[in-house]
């Protein structure tokens, strides 16, 4: 298998054969031509002497002084080795495999004038699972992601560290085992080129939306298999009622758990046992249905963005121009991971209260005390809430924007900036904190269901039923519950366990 890439043809399917089922990729050949073209146009520029920013004078604030043609090569080398300043632990593989494709697709488009040889170079890391040690914090989202992005480049020249199958190098001793050459020297503006991008914040962005796209089928059928527990109502799923709302999530959403819910003989309709329900059951649909809308919006954002030419300067060979602007701004993607972090705690904060009516014999209608047979000397799921309510609380905080935030740099040259690569690794944290409380939620909904009648279940809250119990059996009686909560975080983010999520929803 091959991924072809031309600067305007990634997606979301594309970015995961290459950054996590490792397929190999290769740079179209229409946008070879383009490439070159602009790297003779900055040669060009060079010949003409005329001071163009990044290309032969400094950056930010030292953008007026004018550098002497023969230090252009030692210009570049000496940006990205003095703006690898980051800090904290070390970002995935996964993502930054993710930041190689990004970058090397944005520069592919021809408005960035470097060579093809460092792209080709960028694609042989990739190619060959040899990845940049990049830190991941001390970006602050404008200029780019400058101090990630300046790790990445170090490799390129030799320098910095590098990862083989999760062991650290030092980059010259990975490359000679991987049998890569590093380049010799950078020409003008190739390591501006590096490193001016959104690269960082996108790549954690989309591998924390793919996580969200399954925590969002998992909170469907989180809510359908907790509302058969509690014998809930049914009603609130009709059509009209959604329809005459009018919002697509919620719509969508009502659909997917009438068609979860059509047979289950556990649920009740209105009336039969009560009028209505609270509204973390009532509601579901109108929560869960905003956090979706929330997500595709984010979507949209991000394959924008995939595809998006954020150097600077850019260089438009067709109208001769060399134009200093601001592309580089992560501003929308940090207003976007905000949105999903904000989006993703909404789906822990319902399910943690779904939980707590379900161990809470005050209101989950006939269950015993902390869903135990002999409550007293055993506190069965009490603590599984606790620990429920503490990642619910710890996402509120993570859910503070970081967007609103901003603070100057480079001597007031550069004095607004997006935190954006913040806002994508809070984005990231909650998702996590989001997928194990929906866990817990699980766990607790299986339990309760095996006091009711679990041969009532639908067919496709069975299946799920059946698929966890192969490995976590009815708890009769208190246990080491970390093990039990652990085991099931791990089953959820089996790849068998999304595609049974997906196969019963899209049957």
């Amino acid at each position: 298998m091959m991924v072809v890439i031309n600067g305007s043809n990634l997606d979301f399917d594309k970015f995961f054969r290459v950054v996590i089922n490792k397929e190999e990729l290769r740079i179209a050949n229409e946008a070879k031509i383009l490439v070159n073209q602009a790297c003779e146009y900055i040669e060009k520029v060079i010949e003409s002497e005329k001071p163009t920013y990044g290309i032969n004078t400094g950056f930010g604030k030292l953008s007026d002084v004018s550098i002497n043609k023969c230090d252009l090569s030692k210009l570049q080398e000496n940006l990205i080795k003095s703006h690898a300043c980051g800090v904290g632990e070390a970002f995935s593989s996964e993502i930054v495999r993710g930041m190689l494709l990004l970058r090397i697709n944005a520069l592919i488009k021809g408005y960035s004038g470097i060579r093809l040889e460092v792209l080709e170079k960028m694609v042989e890391f990739l190619n060959k699972d040899v990845i940049p040690v990049v830190y991941s914090k001390g970006s602050l989202g404008a200029s780019g992601d400058l101090a990630p992005l300046s790790h990445m480049a170090l490799p390129l020249i030799g320098l910095g560290e590098m990862q083989i199958e999760g062991k650290v190098y030092p980059a010259k001793e990975a490359l000679n085992t991987a049998n890569i050459k590093p380049i010799k020297a950078l020409a003008a503006k190739e390591g501006l080129s590096l490193i001016n991008g959104t690269q960082a914040m996108t790549s954690v962005g989309v591998l924390a939306l793919l996580e969200a796209e399954s925590l969002l089928d998992l909170s469907k059928y989180n809510l359908a298999i907790t509302l058969e527990a509690l014998e809930g109502i049914t009603d609130v799923f009709d059509e009209k009622i959604h329809l005459v709302r009018n919002q697509i999530g919620q719509i969508e959403v009502s659909k997917s758990l009438r068609k979860i819910l059509e047979d289950s003989r556990l649920t009740t309709r209105q009336g039969e046992k009560r009028v209505q329900d609270a509204y973390s059951l009532r509601c579901s649909p109108q929560v869960i249905g905003a956090s979706l809308d929330a997500i595709n919006y984010v979507k949209t954002i991000l394959e924008r963005e995939m595809n998006a030419a954020t150097d600077n300067p850019l260089v438009f060979v067709e109208d001769n121009q060399v134009i200093s602007a601001g592309n580089f701004h992560g501003q929308p993607i940090a207003l976007a991971m905000d949105f999903l972090g904000i989006a993703i705690s909404e789906l822990a904060n319902i399910s943690e209260r779904r939980l707590e009516r379900m161990v809470n014999a005050n209101l989950s209608n006939g269950l015993p005390p902390f869903l135990v047979k002999n409550p007293g000397i055993n506190s069965g799921f009490m603590i599984v809430q606790y620990s429920a309510a503490s990642l619910v609380s710890e996402n509120k905080v993570l859910s503070h924007p970081a967007s609103v935030d901003s603070i100057p740099s480079s001597a007031n040259q550069e004095d607004h900036v997006s935190m954006g690569t913040i806002a994508a690794r809070k984005a990231k944290d909650i998702i996590r904190n989001t997928s194990d409380v929906l866990a817990m939620e699980l766990l607790t909904a299986l339990q309760a269901i095996d006091f009711r009648d679990k041969s009532s279940m639908s067919k496709a809250t069975r299946r799920i039923y059946d698929f966890i119990r192969k490995e976590i059996p009815f708890i009769k009686e208190d246990t080491m519950m970390y093990k039990e909560i652990h085991k099931i975080i791990r089953l959820i983010n089996t790849g068998e366990f999304r595609k049974l999520l997906r196969s019963d929803i899209n049957e």
